[in-house]
């Protein structure tokens, strides 16, 4: 059993309260819009990441790939940072992990989870700050939203 933190839109923003989860990951999928190379260190300090680069992160970031494919405890996620990048044509897919919008959307749709864990990072356009905890286990999961209290940034 793994316990995969899924993340998006920090923003070079990393709070106390995400951190905290974390470190209790076996894993981190990050959706992208990271900004700094600090929060990828940060974030690789935690537990092994998954990263893909989002329309934010610039020149530092050009080694980041725009998408990815990983197997974790039997589940297939695609991630990218934009729903609209998402192939048309996206066969053995379980889950499609994405950001951008700032906003918690899940969706199944034909067997597969359209995920996106909202940002935790810097507060934009009034969104709620939010990212998802999932335990995996032998191709099932279970995801618990996480919402980080309205204070603050």
């Amino acid at each position: 059993m793994k316990r995969i933190a899924i993340l998006s839109d920090t923003h070079g923003l990393l709070r106390p309260e995400v951190t905290a989860r974390l470190t209790g990951a076996d894993v981190i999928l990050h959706a992208g819009d990271i900004n700094t190379p600090a929060i990828v260190e940060a974030l690789r300090a935690c537990a092994p990441l998954y990263i893909v680069r989002g329309n934010n992160d610039k020149d530092w970031a050009a080694a980041l790939p725009h998408d990815l494919t990983v197997t974790l405890e039997g589940l297939r996620f695609f991630m990218v940072h934009n729903k609209k990048n998402v192939p048309a044509e996206l066969s053995g897919v379980d889950v499609v992990v994405y950001g951008h919008s700032h906003k918690y959307a899940r969706e199944e749709r034909d067997g597969v989870l359209w995920l996106n864990p909202g940002s935790c990072g810097r507060r934009r356009f009034g969104q709620e700050i939010t990212f998802c905890m999932m335990t995996a286990e032998d191709g099932r999961y279970q995801l618990e939203k996480i919402t980080v209290p309205q204070e603050g940034k």
